[in-house]
């Protein structure tokens, strides 16, 4: 069976996309910046295997060096991109997640095309999509960030930028390119390594907040993620296409109290907090500052082009909510 190249293969969400992958039968050789975590990797995979899945191996690459890119790329039919930059704050210096982003996608399409592997599934998200001159409105894959606002954030402009590198390369060197652009990825980790992706139910879950800030997201299952990726390897006409993956938009209001009502006995925020209050404690805390132009919108984006195409099913975002709390609360991530 075809071998897949799969950057950044300890995520979260490439955890879940090797899986889908082997189990369709490819074979898979994830990037690793250190090798040391190739066991983990494996040992988060392996009781989910199927007697029929394909083979998992592993090589060294980091997107911040060219070293060892032109050797992981032989022998390869298709390049699978997840790897990417994902602050728990912004930085204080944008280039800190826009160079790495940017730079890692350049070298590694084009390492690609040097080495003849013409087919790419590229990991971006939403936010190269949600443009906030248009609030409220639902966004779709002809939308775009605005990446001059100035509310812009330097995560929003990594990820616009690196998609809109990776779209002029694939038209340059002749690549087949399909984008996938989750929401917020929420659902069961494959194992304890799951970096900052599930930080905001962890932080709902231990009563950090008194009040929930007025806005709310797109929000996506990740195994539904990782089946989008496989359906667009699987599906020669995703060519030249980008796909959101979002199953709806929750408040964060609606997420403290579905979790509240699953945990009732823990003390997880449900009221919203007046927007004067979040300016005020955006002051003080740098991290707060980036949602204010958020506040009192409901981002929303049109999963339609997934469903007609790709004929995804979605999970609904209050069980990939509770999919999360429920694996954190079981694996003692959360204390009582």
């Amino acid at each position: 069976m075809d071998l897949v190249l799969l950057t950044g293969v300890s995520g979260f969400i490439a955890k879940h996309v090797a899986l889908k992958l082997l189990n369709a039968g490819y074979s898979v050789r994830g990037t690793l910046r250190r090798m040391d975590r190739a066991e983990e990797v494996r040992a988060a995979l392996a009781p989910y295997l199927t007697e029929h899945a394909g083979v998992l191996t592993f090589v060294q690459a980091d997107l911040e060096s060219d070293a060892g890119w032109a050797e992981a790329m032989a022998g390869v039919s298709a390049l699978v991109h997840t790897a990417s930059p994902f602050p728990i704050a912004q930085p204080k210096d944008p280039a800190t997640v826009i160079r790495p982003a940017v730079e890692g996608t350049e070298r590694v399409l084009k390492a690609a095309a040097s080495a003849g592997v013409t087919r790419v599934i590229l990991t971006s998200s939403t936010v190269a999509v949600l443009n906030e001159a248009k609030p409220d409105t639902l966004q779709d894959e002809a939308d775009w960030c605005d990446i001059h606002l100035p509310s812009t954030t330097p995560y929003a402009k990594s990820k616009t930028l690196a998609e809109r590198t990776a779209w002029e390369i694939a038209k340059a060197r002749g690549l087949k390119l399909t984008t996938i652009n989750p929401g917020l990825v929420l659902g069961p980790p494959l194992d304890e390594h799951y970096g900052s992706s599930l930080g905001l139910v962890e932080r709902f879950l231990k009563g950090k907040d008194p009040m929930l800030p007025p806005m709310g997201i797109p929000v996506v299952d990740v195994r539904d993620v990782a089946e989008m990726h496989l359906r667009a390897l699987q599906r020669p006409e995703t060519e030249g296409r980008r796909y959101l993956a979002s199953s709806g938009s929750m408040a964060f209001v609606d997420m403290g109290r579905t979790l509240k009502a699953a945990y009732p006995t823990r003390r997880i925020p449900t009221r919203e907090a007046p927007k004067a209050i979040v300016r005020l404690l955006s002051v003080f805390d740098a991290s707060i500052k980036s949602i204010l132009p958020k506040l009192g919108h409901l981002e929303r984006v049109s999963n339609a082009r997934a469903v007609k195409e790709m004929g995804m099913e979605f999970i609904a975002p209050k069980a990939a909510l509770l999919a999360s709390a429920d694996w954190l609360v079981k694996h003692g991530r959360i204390w009582a």
